[in-house]
């Protein structure tokens, strides 16, 4: 036995492979480098769920496996999205096919190695010794992201990036994103763009599309990515930021053709396919909503890569179909998820949902609206956000469709419109929810008109030299709405004038209040990653 490191005898692995020849060898490598606990696992599926309950120091992963729709990277892909693969594991990808292609997506899915069959115990040797070390010297950045302080993780990539110390280019990475994760693109961008100066990296290239993409910036965004897709066209994560660029363009056919390639490179990731339903659901293609969401569902509606809202989606196809069993599996699935978190405003909203939908099916009339109007009733509560704002109208457009009415309905309608419509594509997504009926189109419309114009007359106050008019203007529309785009317009008055706007410490604390309690910007598909309360609640368990 000769040891890797001095910390081996510490350490636990997972070796995922659908061979056991090829299993037991490399179980056997690792016991002869000194690693005393070894797990052994010969489906992907069972890799996901040992990975999103058990933490592993090193995890050994084959590509290809024969009977399963999910290869080693749709694994490691899931995974990653959802935040579910520690940074302090040394990820491993084994694969017998040395095209570029498969190589090239191995790196790019944040890997710390990749070995092609056949390799050498040496050679694996060597990747671990590399990668460990690395690690070692990253561990305080480590120790920060992985115990939830972004802030102080970022800043010690920053001075890593800044000296050019050791591995500097890894901690770069690490900074770039979660600059991003905090909402500061212009220094995430900066250490994009020097890791390509010193090399063209597609990794790097993406970095700083989406840094162009968060900073308002969508037009050089998509220029950035229609050129490193040109040269990368099987670079999955790529099709996953240009969705979100061309949704937020004004073009959902483009964006679900952007997830249709991201699903074909990766068939059986469950993150992407819940995706794609999502967008497909709300634009208009029903059909192959419930086929994506449907094969997500069979891969891994248990599994915490799952977005649960997509059950809520998927459930409503089905109550649309008159899918009476596949709605009662919905239902019974969402009652599994609560179980792991069951104190989740989120999860309990989403069986709410599906309880309203099944009641409709089978004609209980009564039931569906008493749920309707609890969920009615939090439509101004601090943690009531924009999806559930799309399936309460999604609610109320099918109750009205069978011809159950509710008479102050048009007003609860303009009430989440001049909460949620913050932009052009948030409204028209709560507008899709209630295609078809008039009365609440109009509701909408209106709603979303009003936020408009309270911006304007605080611009034109602006404008006319009297921000502190502008800001209370905005303070009391925003108090009335809890429309985010007006707290954020106060914020951002109060910031350029600060100077000239009397008691500006008491408006800004004001605004500050707002901002904390109710600020809910962003889209109901979630082409990021949504917070999952298993996957929080699992993870308050393990510290």
């Amino acid at each position: 036995m000769r040891l890797l490191d001095e910390h081996i005898l510490n350490a636990t692995a997972l070796v995922v492979d659908a061979n056991p020849t090829s299993r037991s060898i490399l179980a056997g490598m690792l016991r002869d480098f000194g690693v005393p606990r070894v797990t052994q696992t010969s489906r992907a599926t069972e890799a996901r769920k040992a990975l999103e309950f058990r933490h592993f120091d090193i995890v050994l992963c084959e590509y290809h496996f024969p009977d399963e729709p999910m290869t080693g990277q749709d694994l490691l892909d899931d995974l990653r999205l959802a935040h579910l693969l520690p940074l302090s594991t040394v990820v491993v990808m084994i694969s017998s096919e040395a095209g570029y292609a498969h190589v090239a997506e191995a790196a790019e899915a944040a890997l710390d190695a990749y070995l092609i069959k056949p390799h050498t115990e040496q050679a694996l040797r060597e990747r671990l010794v590399q990668a460990r070390q690395r690690k070692r010297s990253l561990r305080d950045i480590i120790a920060c992201v992985e115990s939830g302080d972004f802030l102080g993780g970022a800043e010690l990539c920053q001075a890593r990036f800044d000296t050019h110390g050791p591995n500097w280019v890894h901690a770069a990475r690490i900074g770039g994103e979660l600059w991003l994760r905090l909402g500061k693109p212009h220094a995430a961008q900066k250490m994009f763009e020097a890791i390509l100066k010193i090399r063209a990296l597609p990794w790097a290239r993406l970095g700083v599309a989406r840094t162009e993409y968060e900073a308002g910036r969508a037009f050089q965004a998509r220029r950035t990515l229609e050129s490193l897709l040109g040269e990368q066209p099987g670079y999955a994560d790529a099709y996953d930021v240009m969705g979100r660029v061309l949704l937020d363009q004004g073009e959902p056919d483009q964006a679900i053709d952007s997830l249709r390639r991201a699903c074909g490179l990766t068939p059986g990731s469950v993150a992407r396919l819940v995706k794609l339903g999502l967008l497909a659901f709300y634009y208009g293609k029903p059909s192959e909503a419930i086929d994506a969401l449907q094969k997500a569902s069979r891969l891994g509606v248990q599994s915490k890569v799952f977005d649960l809202q997509g059950l809520v989606l998927l459930g409503t196809l089905q109550h649309d179909a008159g899918d009476a069993r596949g709605l009662a599996r919905s239902v019974e699935s969402m009652l599994q998820a609560r179980e792991q978190a069951p104190d989740s405003p989120r999860l309990r909203r989403f069986q709410l949902v599906l309880g309203v939908l099944m009641h409709l099916l089978h004609r209980k009339v009564g039931d569906a609206l008493t749920d309707t109007r609890r969920l009615l009733a939090e439509v101004r509560e601090p943690d009531f956000e924009f999806e559930a704002a799309c399936n309460l109208l999604m609610l109320l457009s099918r109750l009205h469709l069978q011809e159950v009415r509710l008479e102050d309905a048009p007003s609860h309608v303009g009430v989440v419109a001049r909460r949620f419509a913050v932009s052009r594509t948030t409204a028209e997504l709560l507008g899709r929810t209630v295609r078809g009926q008039p009365e609440f189109e109009q509701a909408l419309q209106a709603g979303y008109a009003g936020i408009t114009a309270a911006a304007e007359e605080a611009v034109s106050h602006t404008v006319e030299g009297s921000p502190r008019e502008a800001v209370l203007a905005l303070l009391g529309h925003a108090q009335q709405t809890l429309n985010a785009k007006l707290i954020d317009l106060a914020s951002h008055t109060i910031e350029r004038h600060r100077g000239s706007i009397e008691e500006v410490a008491t408006l800004a604390a004001q605004v500050q209040e707002l901002h904390d309690r109710y600020r809910s910007y962003g889209t109901q598909v979630h082409l990021t990653r949504a917070e999952d309360p298993r996957t929080m609640a699992s993870a308050a368990r393990s510290r």
